[in-house]
């Protein structure tokens, strides 16, 4: 069941040459005598590789059979991750390679998605924001606490992210995972 390339939008997931691919940015432009050109910049869910592509008019795509499923991640070995199903208690590992900088933000016991690809886990998609401790944060300089002031913060995870100069060793605080921003620090 293909669809044409008119049918794409961004974040949607497709098969190519037998990869998913999920479209990070899209842009049409047509031409006379009803003909259309699609460019679109996408992103394999196998290696994360973004890749410029462009489309002719009659061209058609096969949709990719991607699913998602809620997996626990357990622990990691520094190369290897490993999670479990929450509903068979099968375990799977997945390399730090293709979880990449996202690995700052997963902690022991917290539940992800699992997007699955012909059987096979491709890829595992963390929430928005996630909350972690403050396990380092530096001193703030006495008179030097105006709001716009960030100093650095060693989270539970090892990560270090930019906060806000009230912020300190103990809080909790919630991290944006895809750009590492912080974001709010959690209320009692």
């Amino acid at each position: 069941m293909a669809f044409g390339i008119t049918d794409l939008k961004k974040g949607q997931i497709f098969q190519l040459d037998g990869e998913p691919f999920r479209v990070v940015e899209y842009s049409q432009k047509v031409m006379g005598r009803g003909g259309s050109i699609v460019n679109v910049k996408i992103k394999s869910l196998i290696d994360g590789k973004v890749l410029s592509k462009t489309f002719k008019g009659n061209e058609s795509i096969e949709p990719a059979d991607v699913s998602n499923q809620t997996v626990q991640y357990l622990y990691n070995d520094g190369e290897i991750f490993y999670f479990m199903n929450n509903d068979t208690f099968e375990q799977f590992e997945i390399a730090r390679d293709i979880i990449g900088d996202q690995s700052g933000y997963l902690k022991e016991g917290d539940n992800v998605q699992a997007q699955l690809f012909d059987g096979r886990v491709i890829n595992v998609e963390l929430p928005k924001n996630v909350y972690l401790e403050v396990t380092y944060a530096e001193d703030v300089v006495k008179g030097d606490t105006t709001s716009s002031v960030l100093k650095d913060a060693t989270l539970e995870t090892g990560v270090v992210v930019k906060v806000p100069a009230f912020i300190k060793q103990g809080d909790i605080i919630s991290v944006d995972t895809s750009s590492g921003a912080y974001r709010e620090r959690k209320k009692d």
